[in-house]
């Protein structure tokens, strides 16, 4: 009898915590607390946007979708989220409908991840 593999999916998330405290500084920790909060919630927005327009086949909208989110991303330092973003765009741009599929379905596993992340070092900080 054949025996399945299972796949689990660790990714590893790349946070750059000097991005963070380098915000704080910068806006202090009412205003930096509200930046992270509307990132968080403009990530989370942009990545369910991102599944439906692929769902749609709505290319040119995916690929304005993930521009944005790289740039919140980069902003909160949350490096892995940014470079899969960047990953789906360089798929799309190719026209590979594989490659954009999956390339999609790690950036919502890494995206799961990052946002946690964040939430822990919030939580570390407060």
């Amino acid at each position: 009898m054949a025996k399945l593999a299972v796949l689990h999916h660790d990714e590893g998330v790349r946070l750059d915590p000097d991005r963070l405290v380098a915000l704080y500084a910068e806006l202090g920790e009412s205003a930096a607390e509200q930046v992270v909060c509307r990132a968080m919630e403009e990530l989370a927005s942009r990545l369910t946007e991102m599944q439906r327009f692929a769902d749609e086949g709505r290319t040119p909208a995916l690929v304005r979708s993930a521009r944005l989110l790289i740039k919140v991303a980069e902003q909160i330092g949350m490096l892995s989220f940014a470079h899969v973003a960047g990953d789906v765009l360089v798929a799309a741009d190719a026209g590979d409908a594989a490659g954009q599929a999956a390339t999609l379905a790690r950036l919502v596993r890494i995206g799961d991840r990052s946002l946690n992340a964040v939430w822990d070092l919030r939580d570390m900080t407060v």
